[in-house]
């Protein structure tokens, strides 16, 4: 598809995702897919349940088990096959009560041929989201021109082997462009999550925010001594001594904190058992959460769980339960158990960039910056809101790619053109997004040869 063909296709898209569309027997009591939610030349549809039966598509394939990807989605489904991993597959039969009969669940990391696609191979490549979230590696010869867009491709019915990388949701890593069924390839389409594409994202690590939550909780349960100054919304090195761990003691049983951590139905469990883990105590959540916990096949995490509640140091919220007001009514009920709490909120929207941030930085000064900093405990701010009693942080974990880690994964291999999947709504969004993806071309010309961009662990950059 030439720049101005998916310029076009980009405003048919933007119609037909209009807000306020209601099926009617005058538009064909459907929604009609945009064309990035079809393989280009292919019978294949990702996270494309809210459009129903899609024309000309044989497979429906769905990258995890969030909402905004399965919309629609529901006991109700008739309309063809789903693939998806096996967690996935054990979620949405739970959750959505999906029949059996049309959840395939494949294997990871395998190259399995889809039916019904004339010949397409998929591999599921772990996606480092949520759990049993994958991106998918399509690899095939164009035999349709399936979906409900205008624009169609001249190369259906062609020899030529086309790629397209899928990514849903996804927390880009060295691993990702090191898979054997990626590197050394040329991906001919990147389907990419663009959710924090844009300069002022570049938050830390996972696994070094993972580390100082642990770290935070288990200095501030280890001394109940300790308080938030509350008048400074001090960070934590100002009531710790960053330089001296305190002394591990018994705590006195009229002076006991409960951790809750703020979690989304599916999602957050790496942060969840770090601080499970450091405290060695057992995580308590209702018998719903618990139930979709369970379908996870995590031994780690199932080994954790409890269902008595006042045995546990760790329960499990929803993420917009932790403010002051619904943590002060949720601790009312444990009253005599627990003299205080601590309230952690992890997500990518806690980030904030430094004042004076450069808004288009060059491309190698954002992969110089980003690598300098570790993250420790001792970057996480209490609230203003915090009281002696009941302490509350935002975290900068997210479970999608920061900018920085997709301006690494845009460098380390070989692609043809990016579609973004994520803040698509607006021309002026797509547009600067588009200019980054401009910038990363660039880049990859500058260097010449493709290679990976240096990293500090396989797990991220």
């Amino acid at each position: 598809m030439n720049s101005h063909k998916e310029n076009e296709a980009w405003k048919e898209a933007t119609v037909v995702e209009d807000r306020n569309f209601r099926p009617t027997k005058a538009n064909g009591g459907r929604r009609k897919a945009p064309f990035y939610k079809v393989m280009q030349g292919m019978p294949i549809a990702v996270d494309a349940f809210r459009y129903g039966t899609i024309p000309g598509v044989t497979a429906y394939f769905l990258t995890h088990a969030h909402s905004d990807h399965y919309t629609n989605l529901s006991s109700n489904w008739k309309s063809g096959a789903i693939y998806c991993s096996e967690g996935t597959a054990n979620l949405i039969v739970h959750m959505l009560r999906v029949d059996r009969k049309w959840v395939h669940a494949l294997p990871m990391d395998a190259t399995t041929v889809v039916p019904n696609t004339g010949g397409v191979t998929v591999t599921l490549i772990e996606a480092n989201h949520c759990p049993g979230s994958c991106l998918f590696l399509f690899e095939g010869q164009q035999t349709v021109n399936a979906g409900d867009s205008a624009y169609k491709s001249t190369f259906v019915g062609s020899k030529r082997i086309f790629r397209y990388l899928h990514c849903g949701d996804f927390r880009a890593s060295p691993q990702h462009v090191m898979h054997p069924a990626v590197r050394g390839k040329r991906i001919d389409t990147v389907y990419l999550d663009t959710t924090y594409l844009d300069p002022k994202y570049c938050f830390p690590p996972q696994s070094e925010v993972i580390s100082a939550c642990a770290e935070l909780a288990r200095r501030i349960v280890l001394d109940e001594s300790s308080h938030v100054d509350t008048a400074r919304n001090s960070r934590v090195d100002d009531f710790f001594s960053v330089h001296e761990k305190p002394k591990e003691k018994e705590v006195a049983k009229t002076e006991r904190t409960l951790v809750i951590v703020g979690t989304y139905s599916i999602g957050k469990e790496r942060i969840v058992k770090a601080i499970a883990k450091a405290l060695q105590t057992k995580v308590y959540s209702d018998s719903r959460k618990t139930a979709i916990l369970r379908c996870q096949a995590d031994a780690e995490l199932d080994a954790l769980l409890t269902s008595d509640p006042l045995q546990a140091g760790v329960h499990l919220l929803p993420l917009g339960a932790i403010s002051s007001d619904k943590l002060k009514a949720y601790m009312e009920q444990w009253n005599g158990h627990w003299t205080r709490a601590i309230g952690f909120r992890p997500t990518g929207w806690t980030f904030t960039p430094s004042k004076g941030s450069d808004t288009s930085p060059s491309i190698p000064s954002v992969i110089a910056k980003s690598q300098v900093k570790l993250f420790t405990f001792a970057d996480i701010s209490a609230s203003k809101n915090s009281t002696p009693n009941l302490q509350l942080y935002g975290v900068p974990y997210s479970e999608h790619s920061s900018f920085f880690e997709l301006t690494c994964f845009a460098l380390s291999f070989d692609w043809g053109r990016m579609i973004a999947t994520v803040n698509v709504g607006s021309e002026v969004s797509r547009g600067k997004m588009a200019k980054w993806v401009e910038r990363w071309e660039a880049e990859k010309k500058r260097r010449g040869k493709v290679e990976v961009v240096q990293f500090r662990s396989p797990e991220y950059w």
